[in-house]
């Protein structure tokens, strides 16, 4: 029988499942599985599982209404080591590849199956969108389609920390994987989210810090050798929607453009590199979005889970009309 989800800190429509994993390099596993327990309020199209990006965890309430809305399950996945699946004995975020996660996305879509769904979704946000696009690739049947969310496709990085000091970092985290790694991020991604500094999201700051977790060569090999691997292309066989801000801005110091543009990829690269993630792409920009398209200011989230919804439609309709 399988064990009953448990109360979740973001309130009594939401359940949490732990999925316990085998011990990796640092002990004990667990990934955590997150369900929106109100039953879609629109014809049921089917269920989406949704994996977070790095330095972070699953705290969208609004995402998880607004498919429900419109005939969705919705689950989220907290990866090992972020956010309620992070145990004390672990550093956060700490993998030496992306295929580790390939274990926490499998039981996490098996316990959906379990619960009678065969439509699925997969939907994944910057590291997530690499994370769960490297997954499609290697395990595409049963996911009807993949929608990615400003995915982490390239480093956005001066050339020279990204075309030697990283690779070259990389390099040795082959041999010294927990070997530290300088910050490269300031905090103002964070400063434009949460309300208490700029921002409207309410969220768990030791889950998602200001100042993000500080990373290893193992953990940037990792990324490195994923990003590699979509260069050369995936060839995914299903559709895939990818939703991105309408230009990127940068700089260290606070600016009001900051709540208006992606300050944390570079969406040129994002738009050269979808293309390679297969033959079935649709780039989607969101004037005025933010890196994470759903924390945007709400007239942008209006219009983005709009397009979204219209897309998702689409795949459904063509499927209903496609040969068998």
């Amino acid at each position: 029988m399988k064990p009953p989800y448990q109360p979740d800190p973001l309130g009594p429509d939401f359940g949490q499942l732990v999925l316990a994993q085998p011990p990796d390099y640092e002990g004990p596993v667990q990934a955590v599985l997150v369900h929106y327990l109100p039953e879609p309020t629109a014809p049921t199209a089917g269920a989406v599982l949704y994996v977070h990006g790095f330095n972070d965890y699953f705290f969208q309430r609004e995402m998880a209404a607004q498919y429900a809305a419109h005939g969705y399950h919705f689950f989220a996945l907290d990866l090992r080591k972020y956010g309620r699946a992070l145990l004390p004995h672990q550093r956060p975020n700490n993998v030496r590849d992306l295929r580790e996660y390939d274990a926490d996305l499998y039981a996490a879509l098996a316990e959906i199956r379990a619960a009678g769904h065969t439509r699925l979704v997969l939907s994944g946000h910057s590291t997530g969108g690499l994370i769960t696009a490297l997954y499609a690739a290697r395990h595409p049947a049963g996911i009807a389609a993949l929608v990615l969310n400003s995915p982490f496709l390239a480093l956005n990085q001066p050339w020279l920390r990204r075309r030697v000091a990283a690779p070259l970092a990389a390099m040795l985290g082959r041999v010294l994987p927990s070997l530290p790694l300088p910050a490269g991020l300031p905090d103002t991604y964070g400063q434009s989210l949460h309300q208490a500094y700029r921002g409207e999201w309410d969220y768990n700051l030791a889950w998602k810090p200001n100042q993000v977790f500080p990373v290893n060569a193992g953990w940037l090999g990792a990324v490195l050798r994923g990003q590699r691997q979509l260069r050369r292309g995936l060839a995914l066989p299903l559709p895939v929607l990818v939703l991105h801000a309408g230009r990127s801005a940068g700089g260290r110091q606070w600016r009001e453009e900051f709540r208006r543009a992606d300050i944390v990829l570079n969406v040129a690269d994002i738009r050269r590199l979808a293309p390679r993630l297969g033959p079935h792409v649709t780039l989607h920009a969101v004037p005025n979005a933010v890196h994470d398209v759903w924390l945007s200011v709400p007239d942008v989230r209006t219009a983005a889970y709009a397009a979204l919804f219209r897309w998702l439609a689409e795949q459904v309709r063509e499927r209903a009309t496609s040969p068998r």
